[in-house]
């Protein structure tokens, strides 16, 4: 028995060194991959006026990546199912820095757009192989925790970007500090490459089929889950893509005030994405943190764009990015939990496809309406109505959710 703990030992010990160096690099991935992602919102005055477009036009840069990126989701969950995340995740990086980098370069409107559908495409590869990654490293009870965790990554590099970003392009224009990014971006991705590890599966079953994948759609939940999705990355569009813009022609904000602002909201959001994961396993209860959230984001989003008083403002902005994606881990968890971990990756791409047309539908309106409107006014108070449809949804989840898990326990028993 000794003998067998002594060779068991060195076999766990690896195994969990493995495990914090992926989530590691998972998560640094994702502050580089934070820079150029936060920096196309932050450097967005500056694109506009380089490449003389309109508030819609500047809307349709982000709708273009986030269509490739949404229509992406499903094949990236599917080949992470199939034939493992890690590889996805590293192409999906690598292609994004570099589309990115040439971005920088490019001086007509029509091939940015082209540059970012391009990019989007990249950028589906990273993120349900991404969660799916980081989740199989935690144990079941902990995964809310995990899949909240992935997101501090990307919004800490929105942080340093806010920081660093108005300063660097003030000296090397908006291009060259895009270009950096982009760069450390590439370099992080060769690291990811050489030092990641994927978990070994526990299935000794077939791998997941196609008609696996479709067997999916036919649950309620999915299709519950995913009209949230869509409510939550309408409101994160609309706060992170065009705050800065709101700051600036809206509010009289400098540049680098905005990018003071937009750092403090993503200092907000990055911490609060493990703490909504961490209360929501600890009260075993996702669908009333999804409630509760929506539920103050309807009531910031209004406010954002009625308040006069720079500090009330600023107060708005820091309780709207706390539960920004307060509810992210234990949205995308429901499934999981009811559907199972073999199709973690399909689940979490259908329902980030979702995701991705609304934010799509938000980056777009939202410009179209500040172009007609003058103001933003009318495109937040819209976003308000969504989060109050979904809260109405939560409620929904929340019966689905309870008689999945009761009639599970009872073919247990």
């Amino acid at each position: 028995m000794r003998a067998e703990n002594l060779t068991a030992t060195p076999g766990i010990s690896q195994s969990k060194r493995d495990g914090t160096t992926t989530v590691t690099l998972a998560i640094l991935c994702q502050v580089f991959h934070g820079l150029t992602f936060g920096g196309l919102a932050l450097f967005l005055p500056l694109i506009r006026d380089d490449l003389q477009i309109s508030f819609a036009q500047a809307g349709m840069l982000s709708a273009a990546a986030t269509l490739s990126y949404g229509l992406g989701q499903i094949p990236a969950g599917f080949l992470s199912d199939r034939y493992g995340p890690k590889r996805l995740f590293f192409i999906g990086l690598l292609g994004w820095s570099a589309l990115s980098l040439s971005l920088g370069l490019i001086h007509a409107f029509w091939l940015a757009v082209l540059n970012l559908l391009a990019a989007g495409a990249f950028r589906a590869l990273m993120f349900a192989p991404g969660l799916s990654l980081l989740a199989s490293w935690f144990p079941p009870e902990r995964r809310a925790t995990a899949m909240s965790l992935y997101m501090v990554g990307g919004f800490s590099g929105t942080i340093l970007v806010s920081l660093a970003g108005p300063f660097l392009a003030q000296h090397l224009g908006w291009r060259y500090t895009f270009i950096l990014f982009a760069a450390l971006g590439m370099a992080a991705a060769l690291v990811f490459r050489s030092h990641a590890s994927e978990k070994p599966r526990r299935e000794t079953g077939p791998h997941v089929g196609m008609l696996d994948a479709l067997r999916l759609f036919r649950h309620r939940i999915l299709w519950v889950c995913s009209a949230i999705q869509f409510i939550r990355f309408s409101v994160v569009t609309a706060f992170n893509f065009w705050l800065p813009s709101l700051l600036v022609t809206d509010r009289g904000f400098s540049l680098a005030a905005a990018g003071l602002v937009t750092a403090m909201s993503a200092a907000f959001t990055a911490p609060s994405n493990a703490l909504g994961g961490y209360v929501s396993d600890r009260m075993k209860n996702p669908p009333l943190v999804i409630g509760g959230s929506l539920a103050v984001l309807a009531c910031a989003s209004t406010l954002l764009v009625v308040v006069d008083s720079v500090p009330v403002l600023l107060l708005v902005v820091a309780t709207g990015s706390v539960f920004l994606q307060f509810y992210f881990g234990p949205l995308f968890f429901v499934p999981i939990e009811v559907l199972g971990q073999r199709t973690v990756g399909t689940a979490i791409g259908f329902s980030n496809l979702f995701a991705n047309l609304g934010g799509m539908l938000s980056a777009y309106a939202l410009g179209m309406v500040r172009d007609e409107a003058g103001t933003f006014t009318w495109g937040f108070i819209g976003i308000s109505v969504l989060c109050l449809v979904g809260v109405v949804l939560s409620a929904v989840l929340a019966r689905m959710r309870n008689a999945a898990l009761a009639e599970r326990h009872t073919q247990t028993t």
